[in-house]
């Protein structure tokens, strides 16, 4: 069987949609290619690389990309992780089975010093469950 494609969007491309993608890899990368991209591509977030390091998932192979490098492409689910991004996805010119939106704030923009952790814990949470029913479906199939 082969793996499910799964795109991760968000405005700059540097920090949370590059985390859904190292995070996909980690927890079902034998299931699931992960992407990520971005409407407006930034580098990197060293912060965002960091955390992930510290919690053993594999930043290799990651960089900021643009949503357009996917034109024309098929995904099985679109994983939208910003308002800038879902307004932007609109336009793009590829297409998708499952179209998600989970509003995960920003981590630059929170003046916390773990702002960074919490929104890989609520990507986390939110992609623990969603491949929950992935699996169940799976299952029942």
């Amino acid at each position: 069987m082969s793996k499910q494609r799964v795109l991760f969007l968000c405005n700059a491309n540097s920090a949370r949609s590059l985390m859904g993608e190292a995070l996909l890899r980690h927890l079902a990368g034998d299931r699931f290619e992960a992407y990520s991209a971005g409407s407006e591509p930034d580098e990197p977030q060293a912060l965002a690389l960091a955390v992930l390091e510290r919690q053993d998932i594999s930043t290799a192979g990651l960089a900021s990309k643009s949503l357009d490098d996917f034109a024309g492409e098929h995904f099985n689910a679109v994983i939208v992780l910003c308002d800038k991004a879902q307004q932007t996805c609109r336009d793009w010119q590829g297409s998708s089975d499952e179209h998600l939106y989970w509003d995960i704030r920003d981590p630059r923009l929170i003046n916390r010093q773990n702002a960074y952790e919490q929104a890989l814990a609520e990507i986390r949470r939110r992609l623990s469950l969603w491949l929950a029913i992935k699996t169940r479906d799976d299952i029942q199939r």
